[in-house]
């Protein structure tokens, strides 16, 4: 049982962790700063998680969270996409200090992108499909001339797969790379897990605090951050699985708080020891294990990682603008 309730409040999300944990406690939590903004269509949230006892509270390492909310993350249309690209990379940046990266040899910090997931599994493969759309760049340094490198940056990218398909944990075949291509910061992007399923493809995080692949699904894997890897890690995702204890769990509650609901249904509902064997007796053959994607997820992923692509492309390289995203997707 206790199991059960854990499982339903897992999460990759800052901005959902914040929520439970005030949900819990009936007020602010004390070392968590909240900052909303509304722009056109977008909804951006910043939460900074200043100590380890607000860490504590929320579940969420110290460090900075930027959470964009749009439904127009679901639409295929260029306007959009380059809109919340623009969107995405002025976050980026606000995240990056490239004054304070080391230079490498090219007199710009060297940026490594790595694509987390499994490219054979479309709802973990957002990380793979974005490394697909990025514009490369290190390569062409040392046989570009001076002015053909101006307003851009070395980047350079890796989808390594998952543990289950090299037998080699992700964070080991990374800190490989590391030691050999020497980049100045590492921007890992992942599919993550929401409580909530309105926030599946419609919802962006960047955080300066690393990742730990898998962990919004109860998984324990190495973690990709800057103790790890020796060098900054940014990590950009975006919620493309919900586990089903928390769909059911948000339809029982819904039926708690429905007055159309026969006032004795509620009642037994409302009965935390009922509440709970309605869920252990729902997902039985599961046991909390059955994880949920939305319809159509293959064209969101193949939509929103060119979303994705596109921000981190113009956060980036200074020369590339967010109206001329599209010009530089791969």
């Amino acid at each position: 049982m206790q199991e059960l309730e854990q499982l339903s409040t897992l999460t990759d999300l800052a901005v959902e962790a914040r929520n439970l944990a005030v949900e819990r406690t009936g007020g602010e939590i004390q070392g968590v700063a909240v900052e909303e903004e509304e722009k056109e269509n977008v909804k951006v949230t910043r939460i900074q998680v200043m100590n380890q006892q607000a860490a504590q509270r929320i579940g969420k390492a110290p460090g900075n969270y930027i959470t964009i909310e749009s439904e127009s993350l679901r639409v295929a249309d260029k306007l959009t996409q380059e809109y919340i690209s623009g969107v995405l990379s002025d976050e980026i940046n606000k995240l990056i200090n490239y004054n304070a990266l080391q230079p490498g040899m090219q007199g710009e910090p060297t940026i490594l992108v790595v694509g987390l997931g499994n490219w054979n599994a479309t709802p973990d493969a957002l990380g793979p499909e974005v490394i697909h759309h990025l514009l490369v760049t290190r390569h062409l340094y040392d046989s570009s001339p001076a002015d053909a490198k101006q307003g851009m940056r070395p980047v350079c990218a890796l989808a390594p797969g998952v543990l289950g398909l090299t037998g080699i944990e992700t964070a080991e075949i990374i800190r490989g790379v590391v030691d050999r291509v020497h980049p100045n910061l590492i921007i890992a992007i992942d599919a993550l897990a929401a409580k909530e399923s309105s926030r599946l493809a419609s919802t962006i995080q960047i955080s300066d605090t690393g990742i730990y692949p898998g962990s919004g699904l109860g998984k324990n894997r190495v973690g990709i951050t800057q103790e790890d890897m020796g060098v900054p890690v940014l990590a950009i995702g975006m919620p493309t699985v919900i586990n089903s204890v928390n769909i059911v769990n948000d339809t029982i509650k819904q039926l708690m708080n429905n007055p159309n609901v026969q006032p004795n249904l509620r009642g037994s509902l409302q009965q935390n020891n009922n509440h709970q064997q309605i869920i252990q007796n729902i997902l039985q053959p599961f046991m909390g294990d059955l994880i949920v994607s939305p319809k159509g997820i293959d064209q969101l992923i193949r939509d929103t990682s060119k979303i994705i692509a596109g921000g981190i492309n113009v956060a980036l390289h200074p020369d590339i603008k967010a109206e001329d995203v599209s010009l530089y997707l791969q």
